[in-house]
């Protein structure tokens, strides 16, 4: 849901972020897995169509080419650092860049009830602006054609 969120609100921004493409993957998903009813009917609501969307695993390849990495918990953040060589050197959590007090994490609503999914969506929007910032804030003023 983050990353078709993210997507869509990139696409309402100027050149060069309208351009950067936002890819999702797990870190212990099982990959190609369609995703989840709430997730699509959860980003439906908010006019996004999460229909089509296969899950995968992150890999070495994905983390190399990322201007980004996002994570949505300290353990996914934790599993990438473990595994990856060289480690991102732009990873982060998805709300890090709010600046605000509370949780920096966003519980993953597998399994649970739509509301959970609807909970979880409206974290991640919340998120969206200050993620749009750092991106526009990157030294060089300038985000890497890629």
């Amino acid at each position: 849901m983050g990353a078709a969120l993210l997507q869509h609100a990139l696409r309402a921004q100027p050149e060069p972020l309208r351009s950067l493409s936002v890819r999702s993957a797990g870190v212990a998903s099982r990959g190609g897995e369609p995703a989840s009813a709430n997730a699509i009917t959860a980003l439906k609501k908010v006019g996004i169509d999460l229909n089509g969307h296969v899950s995968r695993n992150v890999t070495q390849e994905m983390l190399d080419q990322a201007l980004l990495v996002l994570c949505m918990t300290e353990s996914h953040r934790d599993m990438i650092e473990l595994t990856a060589d060289p480690v991102p050197p732009r990873m982060h959590l998805f709300r890090e860049f709010m600046g605000a007090s509370g949780s920096l994490e966003v519980p993953d609503p597998y399994g649970m009830h739509l509301s959970a999914y609807e909970a979880c969506r409206d974290e991640l929007v919340a998120a969206i602006p200050s993620i749009i910032a750092h991106l526009s804030g990157l030294p060089g003023g300038t985000i890497p054609r890629r």
